[in-house]
Formats: C-alpha cells, structure tokens, sequence
C-alpha cells in the first residue's frame, strides 16, 4: 500500500505524517510538502519526500501518482477562490492517477449561510467530490483548540476573553485527536462506507464556559468581553488575516461552530480529549 500525505509539513499534516507512521511502514509512505527541506526528518526515517505546489498541477500529479490512499490537506490560502482551484488540481491528478481512496481535510463551517470566508471552499468540498468517480472520505474538523495555548497569556493579561460570539458556542478539536483520526481512516477501509465524519470534543462551549475553562487551567481570572467584529478584525490583522478570522467568529456567533458529534469516537473507540484535559496537559508541557 502507497500512503500520500499533501501538505505534510503544515500543523495537522505533520501530526498525520506522525500518527499514520505508527500504523504503516515508512517506506509506504510519501509526502507532498512545498518546502522539502522542512521534511527532512521524515525522509532520514524513510519515508519519500517530494515537492509540491497546490497551483502546479504537476506537481500534484507527480504526487499522488500510484496512490492506493491519499490524504488531501488544504493551503493556507486565506481567499475561498484561490483553495478551489488547488482543489480542481487534486481532483484532476487524482482522477489520472485512480488513487484508491481520498481522505479530505473539511471544516465545520461549510453551511451555505454561513459568513466565513472560507466556507465557499468547505462547502465546495462535499458537493465537488460528489460529482466524481473517486472513493473518498471528508473528515470534517471542529475549531482547533491548540491556539488557546499561546494566545492565553494574552488572555490573562486582558482578564477577558474577547471573542465576538454573544450567546453562542464554539466547537473544539486537538491537531493531535484529529490527525489521529485522519491515519485511522486511511488503514481501516471499513470506515470508508461512511463519506463524512465531523471530528469534536464530547461539548462545546459558550464564551463564559471556555472563559471558566481557561481560568481553572491558568489559576488566573479570565472573564468575558467580547470586542465588536470590527474591532476584532484590527486586533489580528497579522498577515492580512483580520478580516478572515473576525468572518469566523461571525459564523460562530450565529451558531454555525457549535457542532458536535460522535464522530470521532466511531472512528477511535473512544472520546476525544475534553478541552480541559487538552489545555492542562498542553500547559504542563510548556512550563
């Protein structure tokens, strides 16, 4: 069996690249990654590292070619527009290449009212892939929740947490359980009856919930403010990215992030690690 990971140097991709190496050989594993060198730990362990970029349709091709499984893992592209067509390039070189089985990263906020800039592309995803010939499988992820690491000094030194969320509640998933369930997925054929799975925790969690969260782990006393989306938008605006993550929050305080499911311990044969649990062995680590 030929096992492709794309993007297999980014934050879930390399937790996949981890998490499926305990379960297959290194030899049966190849890695799409846009930076090579970034892979060369991987590749002293055996597995096959080649180049990849999304928008160079050869590359692609190259690839995913022989594929018995493949597992898609989008850019980082911040515009919906730009990730479809990355996408019609897989679907085309995986098509060419009849790859055995796709596995695709989703994401929660794929609803068709939902304001999230990236939700054309998520809600894209489904209903491309339904149009094809391909074996595939979407594994839809909650709201990662291992950015509340480092962003909770911040929070400690706002007292507050600020998301513009109102009454509504947010979803989590670790990279670590995710990924995880990504690997199982891609050896266990018997889960691939099943087109789509949504990866959660066991609850979500209304902003005064996750602010309770967040100050039992700290020992610190954290509240809830919540900033306007404007003002959320100009807080982050690193890299251009004010917009896109405000345009998240959007969607959460409407109620489309607050999905949970099962899912994930369909797949695992046991519940994802609760937040709390998360956050503390997180913490720990970093201390």
């Amino acid at each position: 069996m030929k096992y492709v990971v794309t993007g297999a140097a980014g934050h879930l991709g390399t937790q996949i690249v981890k998490a499926l190496a305990q379960l297959v050989a290194p030899q049966q594993m190849t890695l799409g990654v846009h930076t090579p060198a970034k892979a060369a730990t991987f590749a002293a362990q055996g597995m096959t590292v080649l180049p990849l970029d999304y928008r160079d349709s050869d590359t692609v091709a190259t690839v995913l070619d022989a594929a018995d499984v493949a597992i898609y893992v989008p850019s980082k592209s911040h515009d919906s527009f730009s990730r479809v067509t990355e996408f019609e390039n897989v679907i085309a070189a995986a098509e060419k290449a009849q790859v055995g089985h796709l596995i695709v990263m989703g994401f929660i906020a794929d609803q068709t009212n939902n304001p999230f800039d990236l939700s054309a592309f998520y809600g894209y995803v489904p209903r491309r892939l339904a149009g094809t010939n391909l074996s595939y499988t979407i594994l839809r992820n909650a709201l990662y929740a291992d950015p509340l690491v480092p962003y909770l000094p911040e929070l400690i030194e706002r007292h507050n947490v600020i998301y513009p969320m109102g009454d509504a509640s947010l979803s989590f998933i670790s990279l670590a359980d995710s990924a995880a369930a990504f690997a199982k997925v891609a050896v266990t054929p018997a889960l691939w009856r099943q087109p789509m799975y949504t990866l959660t925790q066991e609850r979500s969690y209304t902003m005064p919930a996750l602010a309770k969260v967040l100050s039992n782990v700290s020992d610190e006393a954290i509240g809830y403010a919540p900033v306007t989306l404007s003002e959320f938008a100009a807080l982050y605006n690193e890299g251009g990215e004010g917009h896109m993550l405000a345009s998240m929050y959007d969607a959460g305080g409407r109620g489309l992030l607050a999905t949970v499911t099962d899912d994930y311990r369909q797949i695992m044969g046991q519940p994802a690690q609760s937040l709390p649990d998360f956050l503390t062995t997180a913490l720990a680590t970093t201390k």
